[in-house]
């Protein structure tokens, strides 16, 4: 696998080694062993998987201390655009993110340590998408930020007027009237 750094440190891309032929593809799509080597040692307990048509956004979701989540994501049916909000205070890339087209075509994957608001937009007809989280998920922890807020500067690829949200999603704040939870541990 191929480990893609990005802006911000610990939220990584990941690049499988594909292996395809006449039957379709294989590809290794996790290693607990070379994932705690090449990205960080993570031990995942839950996994999760979402069904969502076109302009559905999910997010910007976290879970608040001591039940925060690290999460590997990818997307094995559709296309969606993935988003990690650093929202760890005091760290010199608060408020910034990282987005990955994450598809079923490229395979890629993507790792959000804690400290992060995770949220993606489906911009296929459908798209099955995949979450590998290092906690159970625990709704009284719940925590979240505005997806539509146009202050992060997070291009969705989706006109965010006729986005589909949940309800839940609506009530969260924009990003000026959010207070982290998370501190940033050098």
């Amino acid at each position: 696998m191929n480990v893609i750094k990005t802006d911000i440190e610990g939220v990584v891309i990941i690049e499988p080694k594909v292996f395809k032929d006449s039957r379709g593809y294989f590809f290794e799509s996790y290693n607990k062993k070379v994932f705690d080597t090449e990205v960080a040692q993570v031990d995942f307990v839950q996994d999760n998987e979402s069904c969502s048509g076109r302009g559905v956004m999910r997010g910007l979701h976290f879970q608040r201390p001591p039940f925060a989540q690290a999460k590997l994501v990818r997307c094995v049916r559709g296309k969606v655009l993935d988003v990690a909000v650093d929202i760890r205070k005091g760290s010199p890339t608060y408020g910034k993110h990282v987005a990955v087209e994450l598809s079923e075509e490229n395979h890629l994957q993507f790792f959000i340590p804690r400290g992060f608001a995770h949220g993606f937009a489906v911009l296929s007809d459908t798209a099955i998408f995949q979450y590998k989280c290092d906690n159970y998920y625990a709704p009284d922890h719940d925590g979240g930020i505005s997806i539509i807020d146009t202050s992060l500067g997070i291009d969705w690829g989706i006109e965010l007027d006729k986005a589909t949200l949940s309800e839940k999603d609506t009530l969260h704040p924009l990003f000026r009237d959010f207070v982290s939870p998370f501190e940033y541990d050098k």
